[in-house]
C-alpha cells in the first residue's frame, strides 16, 4: 500500500542562531534534501535542516513513519535543545520513487542532496533505488559508520555523485519521534560543490560542520571512536557508565590497538576526532579510574543516558554494523599482513548474541585477550 504523503511545506518554526561559517557567511538558500534512512541520525541531522527552513523528504521504516505522522519530530541536544517539527510540516516516503517525487515539489530549491543514513548493509540496494529514480549526477553523502560506504554507493549506483561524510556524535531515539543528540562533534563531508552546499546549510541550522580534502584520515579517525559501539553493546550499559569501568576501557583498548597496527602498515595516519591524538587513546583508556576522569574529561562531552546505536540493535533483535567496524580492521589487517585477532572474536561475540546479552567488562577482556597476543 502506497504511504500517504504530507503535503510540501515549508517549516514555520523559527530559525536557530547559528554560528558562523568557516569561510563567510554561510547560504540561507533553501535547499532540497533526502533522509535515505529517517533513523536516529538521519531524523536529527533532517529534523535540524528541515526546522531551519530546508526541503527535507524523510524514507523510513514504517513505525517511524507512522510515529513522525502522529506525533511530528522532538529534537533536543545536551546544550539544551528543544524544538518540534509538526507533523504537518513533515515530508514524508517510504521509497525513493516516493521521495524522488516529493523533493521535486520544492519550490524555489536547487537539484536535491541525498544524505544517506542506513546502514552499511543496506548502502549498495539503498544506492540502487536512488540511482534508478533521481538524475544522474546527483550527490549521495554518507553520514553512515565505517569506511567502505561511498564504494558501495558507487557500486550499487554508478551514475550518482558518492560523497563521503563523518557523523562524529552520538543520537538517542528517546521516544517515539523524539531523537537526542547525546555526545559532541562537528560533521565533516569530504570537499566537493555539494559538500559546501549541505556544510553551509547546516551551520545555519545550528550544527557543526565542516569540509576537508581527504575524508580517509577522519573516517578511520571516526572508526577508532566507533569501536566502543561493540563494547558498549555486549556491555550493555550507557556510554559513560560503561567508560568508567576500566576493564570494559581495555577492552576497547585491545581492539584500538589492533586497529592502529593495521593503519600504520597500510600507511593511515588516523584524525584526532575527539581532540586527542589517537596514538594516546589506548593508553589514556586503560590508565586507572581517577586517572581517566582526568585525562578524557575535555575530550568528549557524553549524556548520562547516551548509548550506542549498536546496543539499540541488539536489543531489538536487528543485524548490527560490527562489521563496518571490527570487521573493517580485520580486513585492512590481513591486506598489510597483520592479524587482528581481537576484532575478529568482537565480530563473532556480537554475530553470535541475542536478545538481552550482557557481558561484564572482566569477563569480556579475559575472553578477548585470549585471542591476542597484546594484554
Amino acid at each position: 500500500m502506497a504511504a500517504r504523503q504530507s503535503r510540501p511545506s515549508t517549516v514555520s518554526a523559527p530559525t536557530p542562531k547559528s554560528p558562523p561559517a568557516r569561510d563567510g557567511q554561510a547560504d540561507r538558500t533553501p535547499q532540497a534534501f533526502v533522509v535515505m534512512g529517517a533513523g536516529a541520525v538521519g531524523c536529527w541531522v533532517g529534523g535540524m535542516l528541515a526546522r531551519a527552513g530546508h526541503h527535507v523528504v524523510f524514507v523510513g521504516r514504517g513505525g517511524t513513519l507512522a510515529a513522525l505522522r502522529r506525533d511530528g519530530l522532538s529534537l533536543s541536544d545536551l546544550d539544551g535543545l528543544r524544538v518540534r517539527v509538526a507533523p504537518q510540516d513533515l515530508q514524508l516516503a517510504e521509497s525513493a520513487a516516493q521521495a524522488a517525487q516529493g523533493a521535486q515539489g520544492a519550490h524555489g530549491a536547487v537539484a536535491p542532496i541525498v544524505l544517506l543514513c542506513v546502514k552499511g548493509r543496506d548502502t549498495r540496494d539503498a544506492a540502487r533505488a536512488l540511482g534508478a529514480v533521481f538524475p544522474p549526477g546527483t550527490p549521495v553523502v554518507s553520514l553512515q559508520n565505517g569506511v567502505d560506504n561511498p564504494d558501495r554507493i558507487r557500486d550499487g549506483a554508478p551514475s550518482l555523485q558518492a560523497i563521503a561524510g563523518m557523523v562524529p556524535f552520538n543520537v538517542a531515539r528517546s521516544a517515539p519521534g523524539a531523537f537526542h543528540r547525546a555526545t559532541s562533534g562537528e560533521i565533516v563531508v569530504q570537499g566537493a560543490p555539494a559538500a559546501r552546499r549541505l556544510a553551509d546549510a547546516l551551520v545555519a541550522a545550528g550544527v557543526a560542520a565542516r569540509i576537508a580534502d581527504d575524508l580517509a584520515p577522519v573516517q578511520w579517525g571516526k572508526v577508532l571512536l566507533n569501536m566502543n559501539n561493540p563494547v558498549n553493546a555486549l556491555v550493555g550499559r550507557p556510554l559513560r557508565e560503561q567508560l568508567a569501568d576500566r576493564d570494559a576501557r581495555r577492552v576497547l583498548a585491545l581492539l584500538q590497538d589492533e586497529a592502529l597496527d593495521a593503519m600504520r602498515a597500510a600507511g593511515i595516519r588516523p584524525a584526532a576526532i575527539a581532540g586527542v591524538p589517537p596514538a594516546w587513546l589506548p593508553r589514556i583508556l586503560r590508565l586507572p579510574n581517577a586517572l581517566y576522569r582526568l585525562a578524557a574529561r575535555r575530550s568528549l562531552r557524553i549524556d548520562p543516558h547516551a548509548r550506542s546505536s549498536m546496543l539499540d540493535d541488539l536489543e531489538a533483535g536487528r543485524p548490527t554494523e560490527v562489521d563496518d567496524l571490527c570487521g573493517a580492521v580485520v580486513r585492512l589487517a590481513q591486506a598489510h599482513g597483520r592479524d587482528a585477532p581481537a576484532n575478529r572474536a568482537m565480530v563473532g561475540l556480537i554475530e553470535e548474541a541475542g536478545r538481552g546479552t550482557r557481558w561484564d567488562g572482566k569477563a569480556l577482556l579475559e575472553r578477548l585477550q585470549g585471542r591476542s597476543r597484546t594484554s
